[in-house]
């Protein structure tokens, strides 16, 4: 779905044809009460919403339930376009907001930013839409080199600088916020969310969890069928058994894994016979394409604002969703965000250190036998307790060291950050100055908690890059939905107090104990995890010729970011460890995303653009 946001003014008339031809023939229209084009885009009827009261309209864009005469009536009340706080807070699914109000706009998407709100100005007039592409083709402008290289960084550009748009002259909507748009073109950011404290226990915490995450698949079901990930995990089997309790008609799909300790497959096997009147769908990894295969040739539509995080299965993906959409389905459901919610990182363990040492040392010895940790790396993490501009600054310093197998124990503001070996001297320069200049700024994290902070990067982060799936895969008609990403359900896990995330012996404790009497027990106290480095291993090892030939004329070459003979060395050598694998990922996507567009027609210019 894509979509732009025009002010209420005659001004805006050439901004709406050019964004028409940019969206193609199939661009829907709806009006301001004026008369005058407010939204263009191409979404379905069956993921839209809009109501009118007098001179206002209401639309949501995305999957949930409401009541059309309640949020006519609640649009009719409002006193400013702040009001509509009241209508937003309460919904499920976390759709798209926009409002057409008195001569002000109001724009806003998810908390997670897998519906996200981007604008730009173009002759004076602010422009918002959900596409960063359209938006620079209206102001005629090409990607950020600098953006580009940040791209290359693994394990992921931190944040802010995760949330910077990837084209010059476009600006993303913090999250949490709405963009307000004059008549006279002009535009302010008002933020109507802040996330809560961790105050509440274990009991009442997985109580509001249980009541989220149920309205969350609620929401999604209109009585069609619609699909669903089924890897025997705890998040995807939730969700599969919520949706089956809805009455929707499921389908679930699970793909074999390649490495036989895995017991994935056995799960999935065993929660499907819990699920009589579902649909089970088993693909074998020989069946299909691999991780890191790029897609020869791709619909315009599908070409997404940046390279994309989940790359290395986007072509898996696509062949999932066309199996999916032959069954009937066009909304399917997959279960990322559970990790990031209420896996218990080694923060938590930080987090009690600082709290009693006393009491966490017990758990702290634990932990550091399982993780193989030296005290000596061990120790100086459990008592740092630097700011979080300080560790930008401190990361920006570290970008050619050697990676860490620890992976800095993961109890900072964020992981070790590294750039890879194959980048030149000016990407990785123009990374650090990024970083640099964001911590020069005094820039505050997302919570003054770390753990706080880092489920929310995370949040960020996965948010963003489904977001990026969905344009990807758009072709087939199926979209991919992540109930465990709703506002709801993040909030709702972010009330838990820190120390009941972990370190209690149980797999996600809150999660657990949240979905217990929903799912079979037997299936929350399972205690393995699928692990996938094999499919990583082996799709490069597929994709390894078509990598080499690249790198004899490699488009990150041409841009001054990467190091060809470099890149084409370390995809000839070994890789014994799976943290081996993760530089090539990013570079990969990046990579293939300037050929997608060297081979497409981006909106734009076609040169890259600087912003600093």
């Amino acid at each position: 779905m894509r979509f732009v946001v025009l002010a209420d003014t005659e001004r805006a008339a050439g901004l709406a044809e050019m964004a028409a031809l940019g969206l193609g023939a199939d661009a829907q229209v709806v009006t301001h009460a004026s008369g005058r084009p407010w939204i263009l885009g191409d979404w379905r009827s069956d993921e839209a919403v809009i109501v009118s009261a007098g001179t206002r309209r209401l639309a949501l864009f995305g999957n949930t339930r409401v009541s059309v005469p309640a949020l006519s009536g609640q649009l009719a009340r409002a006193g400013t376009p702040a009001d509509l706080d009241r209508v937003f807070r309460p919904l499920r699914g976390s759709p798209h907001l926009l409002a057409s109000f008195d001569g002000r706009t109001r724009s806003q998407g998810a908390l997670s930013t897998a519906r996200q709100i981007f604008y730009t100005t173009v002759d004076g007039l602010t422009v918002g839409g959900s596409s960063q592409r359209i938006l620079a083709g209206l102001a005629g402008t090409g990607p950020r080199t600098e953006a580009l290289a940040m791209r290359l960084l693994f394990p992921g550009a931190p944040w802010p600088l995760q949330q910077d748009a990837f084209w010059a002259g476009v600006e993303t909507l913090p999250a949490g916020s709405w963009l307000d748009v004059r008549d006279d073109g002009s535009h302010r950011v008002h933020r109507w969310w802040s996330p809560p404290d961790a105050t509440l226990s274990l009991r009442p915490g997985a109580e509001g969890v249980r009541a989220a995450l149920v309205g969350a698949v609620e929401a999604r079901p209109h009585g069609t069928a619609i699909s669903a990930d089924l890897s025997g995990g705890l998040d995807s089997s939730t969700l599969c058994f919520l949706a089956a309790s809805t009455g929707a008609a499921l389908v679930t799909h699970h793909l074999l894994p390649l490495d036989p300790a895995n017991d994935d497959a056995r799960w999935a096997r065993w929660v499907a016979g819990q699920l009589p009147r579902a649909e089970h769908r088993y693909r074998s990894p020989d069946d299909g394409p691999a991780w890191f295969e790029h897609p020869d040739v791709i619909d315009a539509a599908a070409l997404t604002d940046g390279p994309m995080a989940w790359h290395r299965n986007r072509v898996q993906l696509a062949h999932t969703a066309r199996a999916m959409a032959a069954e009937g389905s066009r909304l399917h459901l997959t279960g990322v965000g559970g990790d990031e919610l209420f896996s218990a990182g080694p923060v938590v363990l930080w987090s009690r250190w600082r709290e009693n040492p006393r009491r966490a040392f017990s758990a702290v010895r634990r932990a550091r036998v399982m993780n193989r940790w030296r005290w000596r790396d061990l120790a100086p993490a459990l008592v740092d307790n630097g700011p979080f501009d300080a560790w930008l600054a401190r990361a920006a310093d570290g970008l050619t060291a050697p990676p860490l197998r620890t992976a800095g124990l993961g109890m900072n503001w964020g992981g070790e950050l590294r750039m890879p070996r194959w980048s030149t001297a000016g990407a990785t320069d123009a990374v650090r100055e990024l970083i640099l200049a964001t911590a020069g700024r005094g820039v505050e994290p997302l919570h003054p908690h770390r753990a706080q902070h880092q489920l929310l990067d995370a949040v960020l982060a996965t948010g963003g890059a489904l977001r990026e799936a969905n344009t990807a895969l758009s072709p087939t008609g199926v979209r991919w939905e992540a109930p465990f990403l709703d506002d709801q359900v993040v909030e709702a896990a972010l009330r838990v107090s820190v120390g009941e995330r972990g370190m209690r012996g149980r797999y996600k404790p809150v999660l657990a104990a949240a979905v217990r009497g929903l799912v079979p027990d037997r299936l929350v106290e399972r205690r393995s995890k699928g692990e996938f480095s094999a499919e990583a291993e082996s799709g490069l090892r597929r994709s390894r010729r078509m990598l080499v030939d690249w790198c004899d004329d490699l488009h990150l070459t041409r841009l001054g970011l990467v190091n060809a003979d470099a890149l084409r060395s370390a995809l000839l050598g070994s890789h014994p460890h799976r943290h081996d694998l993760m530089p090539f990922e990013s570079t990969i996507a990046c990579e293939s995303w300037l050929r997608l567009n060297s081979a497409g027609a981006p909106a734009g210019r076609s040169t890259t653009g600087g912003r600093r």
